[in-house]
């Protein structure tokens, strides 16, 4: 018998600047509305139990640090570098800043986006058979 307590992530909480233009940002690439709002919080479903949190990071407790937009998001499971040039054709579209433009890394083939607090979007066909 198990006793000690499971420990099952359930959401990612990226601390912000503006949550008005985050929300509007995560509304385009996502394709859908939060599923959540609160007076400096959103909240977007992402998958099967998992969810993204947009927090004013001047209304969080404890304080954060004052740097924000050091972190990424990864959607690592996209098919094909097809799907990884069409997604990139869509965002940049939007006008959404890139990081990275379409590219053969070690571990696939990647794009990096950035959100309108820096926070990194990864968008790969990963390719770990090098790996073995």
């Amino acid at each position: 018998m198990r006793t000690e307590p499971v420990f099952t992530p359930n959401s990612v909480i990226l601390y912000i600047s503006d949550v008005k233009a985050s929300t509007g940002f995560y509304r385009k690439i996502l394709g859908s509305g939060p599923v959540e709002t609160y007076p400096g919080f959103s909240v977007f479903s992402l998958s099967d139990g998992m969810t993204l949190g947009l927090q004013a990071a001047d209304q969080i407790e404890p304080a954060a640090e004052p740097y924000i937009g050091g972190g990424e998001l990864s959607l690592s499971n996209v098919e094909s570098a097809d799907v990884v040039d069409r997604l990139y054709a869509q965002w940049k579209a939007l006008g959404i800043s890139m990081v990275l433009e379409p590219t053969t890394l070690e571990f696939g083939y990647t794009f990096v986006a950035a959100d309108p607090d820096g926070h990194r979007l990864r968008v790969c066909a990963t390719d770990t058979s090098s790996f073995n």
